[in-house]
């Protein structure tokens, strides 16, 4: 269960990354919302996690699902670069987040 929720506290980080972009572009009460609410999804999801997963492997697995996502939905919703070599790197990113869970 743990897991679970240290996946969804990195898909609310995403939200949250995405709510904070969209206060950047129109900055009204409906991008605060978003952002506000994605990050307090997300804390409260990663400390359920964190009680029994070891902190480093939750942060390292949290972060890299919030960059990697954050870096997705900027090439998707906000016409960021989709370059090979960017898409290479978060693939890495990735990769490095699937090997902790591997082996924790």
């Amino acid at each position: 269960m743990a897991w679970v929720s240290l996946i969804f506290a990195g898909l609310f980080e995403i939200v949250g990354v995405f709510g904070m972009n969209r206060i950047k572009r129109d900055n009204d009460w409906k991008a605060y919302l978003i952002f506000g609410a994605g990050l307090i999804l997300s804390f409260l999801c990663l400390s359920f996690a964190m009680r029994s997963i070891p902190m480093g492997t939750a942060y390292a697995i949290w972060t890299g699902i919030g960059t990697a996502g954050g870096a997705l939905i900027g090439m998707i919703f906000f016409s960021e670069s989709r370059e090979l070599r960017r898409l290479l790197f978060i693939g890495m990113v990735l990769s490095a987040a699937v090997g902790l869970k591997l082996i924790s």
